[in-house]
């Protein structure tokens, strides 16, 4: 069994930063991709940032410049850091795993979500 555990969310004034954590715990080889989704209130989740294996990464277009992904991979976790926070950012926030858990098997596993609130 494989679980990602998420920390970090809570509520901050426009302008803020929060450093969303996802660490994986249990069983498997490796981690090939990790990810951060989030989903507003009556909006559809949008994929936010993506850091693959070799550490290239990728954002939406609504968070570059802002936002960062990175991973530590000793700990198997993931890291989404957010700067300069604004209300539209407001959204519960999914991290995301690509997991290598046998030689021919890759998992897809998801966290519970945080949720991330920032006031005017």
């Amino acid at each position: 069994q494989v679980q990602l555990v998420e920390s970090g969310g809570g509520l901050v004034q426009a302008g803020g930063s929060l450093r969303l954590s996802c660490a994986a715990s249990g069983s498997f080889r490796s981690i090939n991709v990790m990810r951060w989704y989030r989903q507003a209130p009556g909006k559809q989740r949008e994929l936010v940032a993506i850091i693959y294996s070799g550490g290239s990464t990728s954002y939406g277009d609504s968070v570059k410049g802002r936002f960062t992904i990175s991973r530590d991979n000793a700990k198997n976790t993931s890291y989404l850091q957010m700067n300069s926070l604004k209300p539209e950012d407001t959204a519960v926030y999914n991290c995301n795993a690509e997991i290598k858990v046998t030689p021919w098997r890759t998992s897809d596993y998801w966290g519970q979500g945080t949720q991330v609130t920032v006031s005017s």
